[in-house]
């Protein structure tokens, strides 16, 4: 039992970073879809090696230089993976007008003018968001962990609640999730949320009902177009998730 779930965890790291794994650990359908349950626990781990970087980074750099070396780190632990998804959906969404079209778009490797630009915002509005929050001294540390992780778990939430749209070429797809168990998204949510009772500040947990607004928001619009879900839209709605969690804590800072 415990092996198995090792097993999982263990194909979550394999497939979402760049960590080394033992090599009898694959990320096959079966286990890749029992390896959801841990997408959140991933974004701990990823979350926590930013965040060394970024504490490590600050005792030699100015605050904004070890910011953008967090920044750079856990895109290259990562492999940049929910960024290009979120570079997809936006060079399918925004070029495609019918959803072959789109989908079409999407497995296209190559970046597009849209995929650009909103890289770019993207990535910049994190940036200040994160010198921000800094500048009004919240633990950064603790910030960049809960991101990664809540960011992950809204995006389980979307793979739960939406089918998965299988297109004609399916060899040409990325490898995803395709269903989610209860079980699983519980266990997602658990590691998910538990980062944010160390702010132990009550007033955090407002931070969930922006969250619900932008998975409810990018739910529908991906239902409209494409009738579901896809990894890129899954990676994309982790990117934006992790944007508004900044944004809602720099809000609350203020506010309260």
């Amino acid at each position: 039992m415990i092996k198995r779930q090792i097993h999982y965890f263990l194909t979550a790291i394999l497939f979402f970073t760049r960590i080394p794994c033992p090599k009898w650990v694959n990320h096959s359908p079966e286990i890749l879809n029992k390896s959801s349950r841990y997408f959140s626990l991933v974004g701990i781990v990823v979350g926590s090696i930013a965040a060394l970087a970024y504490f490590a980074s600050a005792y030699i750099f100015p605050t904004d230089i070890a910011i953008v070396i967090s920044m750079i780190s856990s895109i290259w632990i990562t492999g940049a993976f929910h960024e290009d998804g979120f570079a997809d959906v936006c060079d399918g969404f925004g070029g495609g007008w019918t959803k072959e079209k789109i989908l079409t778009i999407m497995k296209d490797s190559r970046l597009g003018t849209f995929g650009v630009s909103g890289l770019v915002f993207i990535l910049a509005i994190k940036f200040l968001t994160l010198y921000h929050l800094q500048n009004l001294s919240v633990n950064l540390i603790l910030v960049i962990i809960s991101g990664h992780s809540i960011s992950r778990f809204i995006a389980t939430v979307l793979l739960y609640t939406h089918e998965y749209v299988r297109d004609i070429d399916s060899s040409k797809i990325k490898p995803t999730t395709k269903q989610m168990s209860s079980k699983s998204l519980l266990i997602s949510a658990i590691f998910g949320i538990v980062p944010l009772f160390f702010f132990q500040k009550p007033a955090i947990f407002l931070v969930l009902l922006p969250l619900l607004l932008a998975y409810l928001y990018m739910g529908r619009f991906f239902k409209k177009w494409i009738g579901g879900q896809t990894g890129d839209c899954a990676g994309a709605l982790q990117q934006v998730a992790e944007i508004v969690f900044y944004l809602s804590l720099l809000a609350l800072w203020k506010l309260f």
